[in-house]
C-alpha cells in the first residue's frame, strides 16, 4: 500500500508564512509528478503548484512569486513554502503524487488534506 501524509497547516495572519510537507511511504518504486491542490468552501479543487521528478515547476497565477514548491526525492517528500499569505489562500490543501509501485502499478495518490486559515 502507498500512503501520503501531509502536515504543516494552521492559522496565520495575513502576510505571514507557512510550510506544508507531504511524505509518501509504502511500496514505492518511483514517484514522477508531485503537487499541491487546494479547495476552499463552496469552490472546486484547484492546482496550486506542481513539480516534476527533474525539478520543473508550475504555479497557479494567484500564487506566483509567493509560494515555492520543492521536493526531496530521497525522502519521497514534497514541500510548499507559502509566504505573504492572503485571506483568499484559506483552504484545505491536498498533496498528490504520481507513483509507480513495486508491483508496477501506476496511480495518483492523495494526502488527507491539511487546513490553512489566513486571518485578515
Amino acid at each position: 500500500q502507498v500512503q501520503l501524509v501531509g502536515s504543516g497547516g494552521g492559522l496565520v495572519q495575513a502576510g505571514g508564512s507557512l510550510r506544508l510537507s507531504c511524505a509518501a511511504s509504502g511500496n514505492i518504486f518511483r514517484i514522477t509528478g508531485m503537487g499541491w491542490y487546494r479547495q476552499a468552501p463552496g469552490k472546486q479543487r484547484e492546482l496550486v503548484a506542481a513539480i516534476t521528478s527533474g525539478g520543473g515547476t508550475d504555479y497557479a497565477n494567484s500564487v506566483k512569486g509567493r509560494f515555492t514548491i520543492s521536493r526531496d526525492n530521497a525522502k519521497n517528500t514534497v514541500y510548499l513554502q507559502m509566504n505573504s499569505l492572503k485571506p483568499e489562500d484559506t483552504a484545505v490543501y491536498y498533496c498528490n503524487a504520481r507513483i509507480t509501485t513495486t508491483q508496477n502499478l501506476v496511480s495518483t495518490y492523495w494526502g488527507q488534506g491539511t487546513q490553512v486559515t489566513v486571518s485578515s
